[in-house]
């Protein structure tokens, strides 16, 4: 089962922007998915984790009260809602299932990570 994201886009500083995590082949239901993204330069982080039942959720500390994670089972999808953008969150966003969500948001990744959406928030 491979997750994909979508919804990126160019935004300017204080902007939002809504990216989906859809699921193709299996359904990842049962899965906690957690969200990376990649500056260029800069190693890959965890952003955001939320649990399989969508109870619980994770965020890095430079998105968190800025960015909201979510699911819907019904779709198939987990939502990332980024809100009050800054520059600084400009990378390409990846959406993947792990079999655990941390806190420190170290959480390995079942399968791959798919392509990735580019998220640019310009100043």
């Amino acid at each position: 089962v491979q997750l994909q994201a979508s919804g990126g886009g160019l935004v300017q500083s204080g902007g939002s922007l809504r990216l989906s995590c859809a699921a193709s082949g299996v359904s990842a239901d049962n899965d906690p998915i957690a969200w990376f993204r990649q500056a260029p330069g800069k190693e890959r982080e965890g952003v955001s984790c939320i649990s399989s039942g969508g109870g619980t959720t994770y965020y890095a500390a430079s998105v968190r009260d800025r960015f909201t994670v979510s699911r819907d089972k019904s779709k198939n999808t987990a939502y990332l809602q980024m809100n009050s953008l800054k520059p600084e969150d400009t990378a390409v966003y990846y959406c993947a299932r792990t079999t655990v969500c941390r806190n420190s948001l170290r959480v390995p990744i079942v399968g791959s990570l798919g392509q990735g959406t580019q998220v640019t928030v310009s100043s």
